[in-house]
């Protein structure tokens, strides 16, 4: 008999643990739907939809689990989804791509941005974002290492100014972030800016990462300029998307990243270390969307724009100011007629005493910013849109 001796370890200290992250805290959207329902106020701060995925996407995920489809995927994603992305970028943007070699299924656009960024980012590297931003930005570049380096964006128009952008530029940037349409200004990139930005990118010879999880939500006849229509600027981006944002499931997880085949290769090198592969069956379930009801992509625009329309009109007898909504399923609203107020405390003050859970815009930004503007989501049920600007309007 072999006899095996318990090996005891005693530790002389107590390990000291140091954050990564030090800043990071909850998040604001966690905060805010905490108080939403610990105040049973409306909660039009998270930005996610209040109604179900289409009838056909869960019936066709109901249907692929029964038949068993329910172990690993390829790491980049099933093929059948790898082709109907590729068939709907050149339907949409025109570019004809090797779906195989340049389409990588992630879970959710959140893991495909931090994935994008840990490829390119090494330590000292600078990447510029534009504030307000997404808040997985920078704590992604700083985990890479490298150094977030923020142009802000004031309102109402939250223009890019390109000539300052360039100056912004160092022999330390790698990369630029954008962001179209944008959350949460919920402007988009004109033609005349993409091309400003093409010029900017190849002089200085840096990589891009495009974030255009809302790329089928805009309004009034603004098109998505997506940097896929762009081939000099596709040559050396990522280019992100969400399957959560344009079929009402965010809770699924689902989007992907498409790039070069050479990009490609560094991002899958570090995707399959982060999820490895995402949903099976609902990879399934989503190719069989794009293939046999595209048209729900092609009108979602007109979805949202009436429920954008719906709350404008009615926060019409308001005191609040309605910033332009060009894309996105958000509203800015300017309330300085309102109150003196930081946003943040006026965002509590709405939850606590109106019944409304809103979005204070100044926690996107990485300096102090007092523009006094709040964001609301309109991914809502239009009895839910009502109410809350019945609320609103008696401020």
């Amino acid at each position: 008999m072999i006899a095996f001796k318990t090996v005891k370890y005693h530790i002389e200290r107590e390990s000291a643990l140091n954050s990564k992250l030090p800043h990071v805290g909850t998040s604001i959207f966690s905060t805010m739907t905490g108080l939403a329902n610990q105040y049973q106020a409306i909660n039009l701060s998270q930005g996610f939809p209040e109604f179900d995925a289409p009838e056909r996407l869960k019936a066709t995920l109901n249907q692929t689990v029964g038949q068993g489809m329910n172990q690993y995927s390829p790491s980049a994603g099933i093929a059948p989804l790898q082709q109907q992305i590729g068939a709907l970028v050149e339907r949409k943007y025109g570019l004809k791509i090797d779906a195989a070699q340049a389409v990588t299924v992630t879970s959710g656009a959140t893991e495909a941005l931090f994935v994008a960024i840990s490829a390119i980012v090494q330590a000292g590297d600078e990447v510029i974002v534009f504030d307000p931003a997404y808040d997985s930005y920078e704590p992604a570049i700083h985990l890479a290492g490298g150094i977030a380096v923020p142009m802000a964006l004031r309102a109402p128009h939250y223009a890019i100014d390109w000539p300052l952008l360039e100056q912004a530029v160092s022999d330390k940037t790698r990369a630029i972030i954008i962001n179209t349409p944008h959350n949460p200004s919920a402007r988009v990139l004109s033609k005349a800016d993409i091309e400003a930005l093409k010029g900017i990118v190849i002089k200085h010879d840096l990589l891009l990462i495009s974030d255009e999880v809302y790329e089928h939500i805009t309004f009034d006849g603004n098109t998505h300029h997506s940097v896929l229509g762009e081939k000099a600027l596709f040559e050396r981006a990522f280019v992100v998307s969400s399957f959560g944002k344009t079929f009402h499931c965010t809770g699924w997880k689902m989007g992907y990243c498409v790039a070069p085949p050479k990009l490609t290769a560094e991002f899958r090198k570090i995707h399959q270390y982060v999820t490895f592969s995402s949903f099976t069956p609902a990879q399934f379930a989503i190719a069989d969307m794009l293939e046999n009801e595209p048209e729900h992509i092609d009108e979602l625009g007109a979805f949202y724009q009436r429920k954008r329309d719906l709350l404008v009109n009615a926060l019409a007898s308001s005191r609040f100011t309605c910033l332009p909504s060009e894309g996105t399923y958000f509203l800015l609203l300017d309330y300085r007629r309102l109150s003196d107020l930081s946003d943040v405390e006026f965002c509590e003050y709405l939850v606590k005493e109106v019944g409304v859970a809103a979005i204070p815009l100044s926690v996107f930004y990485h300096t102090p910013n007092d523009d006094k503007v709040i964001r609301l989501c309109f991914a809502k049920e239009d009895a839910t849109l009502l109410s809350a600007a019945e609320k609103l309007c008696q401020l």
